[in-house]
């Protein structure tokens, strides 16, 4: 095989601009394909990312009044109250925002005070003492929040400076704020989000996490803060297994109607289906990558096909006179596929550079990983294999055809 370098090097340099076509192909399809492959890795790994939560058995409901009312707090205590008694329903509570919802709450939280120590950008949940039962969420170190430390919104936000003395955190904040330590370390440290002297860590949960993921800042730091919201300001989260889901929905709109005729429900919705509609845009991206990766590797395919079938009829004489030198079949076969290798490679090579910059790219705009080489080399494999698919028809034709009749085309 080593013995076929030499008239392959001097064939290309006789056919310049075929084999630069074949090389330049090849590496604008590598940088491309490699990079958009990245890309719908990412945002694969991301849609199959597990929340921790049950998710299948999580209900958010919205209500809304069609006139003012007076005492929204009393109202809701009664639906939630009501709610509660209804067979089937494991937990219920009201959240000022629900993961995958429409709206994200978000606060700066200090380890010191005066805003001083290590910052956290937190995405903040607010609800009763039932919030964790709920949603699922499973407690890995402390406790849930008592009944007397919970709050009413309305009266927490009409106080000149209002205070929250405990918070639970998620499992991302308590390993930000003690590194490599147990989780149970940070139980009873300060996060000063709300007044002084700050709310103190009782619980690290697992489970909880900003509610637009693929946009939250800082990591995945998320928090959950003891207030109580009624209808007016938040989604009522109930946790219901899905068999008794549409029996439970039926008997709640029942129930938000006799506690209140003028209100109404707005959204039912599971949180599957949120799920589902928050990562279709994701979902959408990701086909359209692989279909564009697709049709670049078809188009790919059939230029090394086309240059190959050219290149084979420019050069019959050149196969003639190699049979009738006592070539095998197999040699010129041989010959054309070490060739569009040897092509191919190169391609891969100049892409690679070409793909790193791309990559480099994506990070500064779209904050994607830098990724790192090896991952390059399942897209240099496919090229070299779908180049040497590419160049076996052309080249077994060549290597079926008689010397006279070689010479003759050629």
């Amino acid at each position: 095989m080593l013995s076929q370098f030499a008239p392959i090097l001097s064939t290309l340099k006789r056919h310049k601009i075929a084999a630069g076509l074949i090389v330049l192909e090849v590496a604008l399809s590598f940088a491309l394909i490699s990079n958009a492959l990245h890309v719908v890795q990412q945002r694969v790994s991301a849609l199959n990312s597990p929340t921790g939560l049950p998710e299948s058995e999580l209900l958010a409901i919205e209500v809304r009044a069609t006139r003012r009312l007076s005492n929204p707090d009393q109202l809701s205590a009664e639906d939630l109250r009501r709610l509660r008694a209804l067979p089937g329903v494991q937990a219920v509570s009201i959240a000022n925002q629900v993961l995958y919802g429409d709206n994200s709450n978000n606060s700066g939280a200090y380890t010191e005070p005066e805003q001083k120590g290590l910052r956290l950008f937190l995405s903040t949940y607010e609800g009763d003492e039932h919030m964790l039962k709920a949603h699922g969420m499973k407690l890995l170190a402390g406790r849930a929040f008592l009944p007397d430390e919970v709050q009413l919104s309305s009266t927490l936000r009409s106080q000149a400076e209002p205070r929250v003395p405990v918070i639970i955190v998620n499992r991302a904040v308590a390993e930000a704020l003690a590194p490599g330590r147990p989780l149970e370390t940070v139980l009873g440290r300060a996060l000063h989000i709300y007044g002084e002297p700050g709310a103190r860590i009782v619980g690290v949960v697992d489970g909880l996490q900003p509610p637009y993921p693929r946009e939250a800042r800082d990591g995945r730091y998320a928090s959950l803060v003891p207030v109580a919201h009624s209808y007016r300001s938040g989604s009522y989260i109930l946790r219901v297994a899905p068999a008794d889901q549409a029996r439970v929905l039926a008997a709640a709109r029942q129930i938000f109607k006799e506690v209140e005729p003028s209100r109404l429900v707005l959204r039912t919705q599971t949180l599957l289906q949120m799920r589902q509609r928050y990562w279709a845009p994701d979902r959408a991206l990701v086909w359209t990558l692989v279909g564009v990766c697709s049709a670049l590797l078809v188009i790919t395919a059939l230029g090394i096909v086309g240059l190959a079938s050219f290149w084979v009829e420019q050069r019959g004489r050149m196969i003639g006179i190699r049979r009738a030198l006592g070539a095998t079949r197999s040699d010129i076969l041989r010959y054309f596929q070490l060739e569009n290798a040897l092509l191919c490679g190169l391609g891969v090579l100049l892409g690679t550079g070409a793909a790193l910059g791309i990559n480099q790219w994506l990070v500064a705009s779209q904050g994607l990983p830098v990724r790192p080489l090896m991952h390059l080399l399942p897209a240099a494999v496919t090229l070299l294999l779908l180049g040497q698919l590419a160049v076996w028809a052309p080249a077994r034709r060549a290597s079926g055809l008689a010397p006279a009749l070689a010479m003759r085309a050629g």
